[in-house]
C-alpha cells in the first residue's frame, strides 16, 4: 500500500486515488519519460528526464554537466498517460482521461559500479526492451559522463480518472454531443540511420514493437 503524507493527500476528487503499490508500478512502468521537478539556485526547473525502476527505487540518469541532476535537495517527480480528452455539455466539466503518479523524495548520487549498470539497464530497457544486450556497453569514459540517481517510492501517489463526463443533472438534456475522445499513441515503422555500414535487418525486438502502443500498457 501506498502510505499517504501530507504531500502525497489529495486535497480534490479524492475518489480517483489509488493506494495500491501495484497502480504505481503499474504508472511507471507503461511510461517512456519522466519530469523531473527541482530547483536550482532558487528558482524551479522541471526537465524531462529518462527513468528506469527497479523495485521500490527509481533511477534517473542525464549528463554529469546536468543542472537538475547536480543538487542534493527535495525532488518531485511525475509521470503521466493521458488516455482521453472528456467532453461534456458544460464547459466547465471538460476534463481528461488520466493515470498519474507523483514522487517526492531526496534522491542519492549513484556511485557503486555495479548498482549504475543495474540502473542504465534499467532506464535503457525502459525506452526499447531488449536494447540493451543489443547494443554497446557504456565504456569508462562514458560512464564516467553520465550521472545516475536513486529515488526512493516511499512518498509517492496515484491519480486516475475514468470514464465519460459528469455533467450537472439539468444539463443532461441539452441537444449536446457528450463523450469521450481516446487517445491512443502507437509505434511508426523503424527508420534505419543513413550511416550505416551494413544492409542490417531491423532487429527482432525492435521490428515486433511496431505493431505495440507506444504506452507499453
Amino acid at each position: 500500500m501506498l502510505s499517504t503524507t501530507p504531500r502525497t493527500a489529495l486535497a480534490r476528487s479524492k475518489e480517483r486515488g489509488r493506494t495500491d503499490r501495484a497502480d504505481l508500478y503499474a504508472v511507471l512502468d507503461a511510461g517512456l519519460v519522466c519530469h523531473l521537478g527541482v530547483v536550482v539556485d532558487g528558482s524551479p526547473m522541471v526537465v524531462p528526464t529518462g527513468y528506469g525502476r527497479i523495485g521500490d527505487t527509481l533511477y534517473l540518469h542525464g549528463s554529469t554537466g546536468s543542472l537538475s541532476l547536480r543538487g542534493t535537495g527535495e525532488v518531485c517527480v511525475t509521470v503521466t498517460h493521458l488516455d482521453g480528452v472528456v467532453l461534456a455539455r458544460s464547459v466547465f466539466h471538460h476534463s481528461m482521461n488520466y493515470r498519474s503518479a507523483m514522487i517526492y523524495g531526496r534522491p542519492r548520487p549513484v556511485r557503486d559500479e555495479e548498482e549504475r549498470l543495474a540502473a542504465l539497464r534499467a532506464i535503457t530497457e525502459q525506452l526499447a526492451p531488449g536494447q540493451w544486450d543489443a547494443a554497446r556497453p557504456p565504456n569508462r569514459k562514458e560512464l564516467a559522463a553520465t550521472a545516475v540517481l536513486a529515488l526512493s517510492l516511499a512518498e509517492a501517489s496515484v491519480k486516475v480518472r475514468q470514464g465519460p463526463p459528469g455533467d450537472e443533472e439539468e444539463d443532461y438534456a441539452l441537444p449536446i454531443w457528450a463523450g469521450v475522445l481516446p487517445l491512443r499513441l502507437s509505434w511508426g515503422a523503424p527508420e534505419p540511420d543513413p550511416a550505416m555500414t551494413a544492409d542490417l535487418d531491423v532487429p527482432e525486438h525492435i521490428a515486433s514493437r511496431a505493431a505495440l502502443p507506444a504506452s507499453r500498457d
